[in-house]
């Protein structure tokens, strides 16, 4: 347990006495009935097993921030981070700036925020391992970085930034509202430590004493409605109508005065480059890339066995010739393929040997699922593939039985794992995945590489008039799935910009960082579109056929590019950070300049 001081100040003791029933949200404030077999168990910490007195242990509490008072001077996250024994580049408290106004009327408000503990922890939801748990004791949430992997999604899916995912440790930890302080009676170590009384802390509604207000959200704080974050502003000094972020985020707030005065995000034009840009080495230089070709070669793989699969029923009689003839190198290279993808996406992982764990959370979280559904997909499409070459050799009469039920549990494993790989994005917290736009990018892709696989393997092996039918048919594919992305895209751009805040700064981004990849991806779809709609009326000629290589390699940019700028033009509903902290432009300027090689500027040269 944690150590009392017999001179610890008195401010640093929680002295809730009273509480509501209920939170702002309607949800119960007492998390367990008094009757509960919960109660009166001990948290263990530091194998010390005794259990607190404290008549609010079973209350959800949270912080409290009073902007005005806080005077950015860092000593929450010195305190944070001492306690802790946290490295220089993370922090589970930081604390961020926005700004507004103009000379001599300069106004800056500051941001301290930690994990909020909420009601709703997306974090707990999504973490494939079950490394999080939200106890009763306190309402905190919890997690044990001896469990994770490493995977960050829980990074993706907080809209506050409470995960830090350490890439040299390879585990994510975060704020553990220091439950062995509340345990011994005393208030978090960044609270105990605030000179300005900007924090506070206790059961969650109780305004702190000298407070009136107990505000949702403030300038620069995501919305609320995501999880329902055990935290309550105070906030009275007048603001100027915009604000501005001190970091690189091309956003800014701007208040919505029929909504109550509410701060609203915007882009911020100022941020956004005037010329439209290549910037090659961060569109495929990203740590993403381990997602970029699992996401492809797994939407590859799928598409075409599923048109293997039901080749006869869609009426395709080119892939039922290829299925017949050219069987074996297909799925041979439909297992490569995939496997490659699964190993990269592993590898990803910050501890890859524990990939097992993935498996761990299949009842809450979308990735846990879509491992699973990709993994029993790879397994029953290996088994469809040896049973069936089993059959051809060996002649036995149960094997096509077998394959049959291998295929089926293919098919089951295909469909649930590509639902969940598509449901994976839908991120509240990330707008510009949080759209439809993801599942027609994504069938797109398993319709046209799909096809396009299918025909790389199937034309040689048929030839003749076989090739030429199979070369319609999969142009037919291919165009279809041209089209669904190219509808999908368009229609992207269009919600995103009527929605506005981070969604319409990714296209923002879209237009100029990477505005010269984004033109070249979309000519390479219209171009490629166009081409499968002219094989498919006219066929492809004999000595037009060495015109498939360079279609293929067209095909492949394109979806190499698209899935590139998936996955870096994604602006999550972050907190604002500081010229130097949490600051995206300051760590890229860090790692090229060399910055990053001094510890104690809290950049990690190899990132994340």
């Amino acid at each position: 347990m944690f150590p009392v001081r017999d001179d610890e100040p008195k401010y640093a003791f929680l002295q809730d006495e009273t509480s509501k029933e209920k939170n702002v949200h309607g949800k119960f404030i007492e998390l367990v009935e008094k009757t509960s077999p919960l109660r009166g168990q001990s948290l263990n910490i530091n194998g010390d097993g005794s259990v607190s007195d404290n008549p609010n242990r079973y209350k959800q509490h949270g912080f409290h921030f009073t902007a005005d008072n806080c005077i950015a001077c860092h000593a929450c996250e010195a305190a944070c981070s001492e306690k802790n024994d946290n490295p220089p580049h993370l922090a589970f408290r930081s604390v961020g700036f926005v700004e507004g106004g103009s000379y001599p009327a300069y106004t800056r408000m500051n941001i301290s925020m930690a994990c909020n503990h909420c009601d709703n922890p997306v974090c707990l939801k999504g973490c494939p391992t079950r490394a999080y748990t939200k106890f009763a004791e306190y309402g905190a949430v919890l997690q044990d970085p001896d469990i994770c992997f490493g995977c960050g999604y829980c990074t993706w899916v907080c809209p506050y930034n409470a995960p830090q995912l350490d890439p040299i440790k390879g585990q994510v930890s975060k704020c553990n509202m220091c439950v062995d302080r509340l345990e011994a009676g005393l208030k978090p170590a960044c609270v105990a430590a605030c000179l300005g009384g900007a924090l506070e802390f206790g059961v969650i509604e109780n305004i702190p004493a000298n407070r009136e207000q107990a505000k949702l959200d403030i300038p620069g704080f995501p919305t609320t409605d995501i999880t329902h974050p055990n935290i309550r502003f105070q906030q009275r000094k007048t603001l100027p109508r915009e604000m501005t972020r001190t970091d690189s985020m091309p956003l800014k707030y701007h208040r919505n005065d029929r909504k109550g005065g509410r701060y609203e995000p915007m882009v911020d034009e100022k941020k956004i480059r005037p010329r439209r840009e290549w910037n090659l080495r961060k569109l495929l230089g990203s740590h993403e890339n381990a997602h970029i070709a699992f996401t492809l070669s797994a939407q590859t793989v799928i598409g075409a066995f599923m048109m293997l699969v039901f080749a006869p029923l869609a009426g395709l009689d080119g892939v039922a010739a290829v299925k017949s003839q050219g069987f074996l190198p297909l799925l041979a290279t439909m297992f490569v393929l995939l496997a490659i993808g699964m190993f990269k996406l592993n590898m990803h992982l910050g501890k890859p040997h524990r990939f097992y764990r993935g498996f761990n959370n299949w009842r809450l979280s979308p990735v846990s699922r879509e491992i699973a559904g990709v993994s029993l997909f790879f397994g029953g499409m290996t088994g469809y593939g040896v049973l069936s070459v089993a059959h051809d050799w060996l002649g036995w009469g149960f094997l096509p039985a077998l394959a049959g039920l291998a295929a089926g549990a293919a098919v089951v494993g295909g469909l649930v794992g590509f639902y969940y790989m598509y449901k994976l994005y839908r991120i509240k917290a990330r707008p510009y995945w949080d759209h439809w736009q993801t599942a027609s990018s994504f069938v797109g892709a398993a319709l046209y590489l799909g096809a396009t696989l299918i025909a790389m393997v199937g034309v040689p092996v048929l030839g003749g008039d076989a090739a030429q039918e199979l070369l319609r048919q999969m142009a037919l594919l291919a165009g279809l799935g041209l089209l669904l992305e190219g509808v999908g895209l368009i229609a992207h751009v269009i919600d995103l910009r009527a929605r506005g805040g981070e969604g319409a700064a990714s296209l923002a981004e879209q237009g100029s960082k990477f505005g010269k990849p984004y033109i070249l991806r979309n000519v390479l779809l219209g171009a490629n579109l166009v081409a499968a709609l002219l094989i498919t009326a006219l066929g492809l000629p004999g000595w037009t056929l060495w015109l498939g290589l360079p279609l293929v390699l067209s095909l492949l940019a394109m979806a190499i590019i698209g899935r590139a700028l998936f996955y870096v033009l994604v602006i999550p509903t972050t907190m604002p950070g500081a010229f130097f902290w949490r600051n995206r432009g300051f760590q890229e300027h860090a790692r090229e300049t060399g910055l990053a090689n001094l510890p104690t500027v809290g950049v990690v040269p190899e990132g994340h």
